[in-house]
């Protein structure tokens, strides 16, 4: 699971940095300048890598949450569908946080103690 998110983030912040056209439309599309894409892809790398080191991997997970609600957020804004645009950062988020669910028995037991 986390495999999926990692390819997934790498691809899409180095897809922010390359610019390729279909990329570049697709955020304008969304409201964002094209001078954002850089630091938007630089932000999502960063956080993925975060998230790629076990030792760092909550912090990552938490990191990518916020970064994945901004998409939902700018989806929801342009009233993009909801299952297959809005919602798609949420499963993402999802895969993220269960990796680190069946990974990281501290984690596990942290939400047992808080029931």
């Amino acid at each position: 699971m986390s495999g999926m998110v990692i390819a997934f983030m790498l691809f899409d912040g180095i897809g922010k940095i390359a610019k390729p056209a279909p990329v570049t439309e697709s955020t304008l599309a969304l409201g964002f300048a094209e001078g954002h894409l850089a630091t938007m892809g630089i932000l999502g790398i960063l956080c993925t890598i975060l998230y790629a080191v076990p030792r760092t991997r909550f912090l990552g997970a938490l990191l990518l949450t916020g970064y994945l609600g901004g998409a939902v957020t700018a989806h929801f804004r342009i009233d993009n569908p909801l299952w297959t645009h809005m919602l798609f950062p949420v499963y993402i988020a999802v895969l993220a946080w269960g990796a680190v669910w069946l990974s990281d028995r501290r984690f596990r037991n942290l939400l047992r103690e808080r029931q």
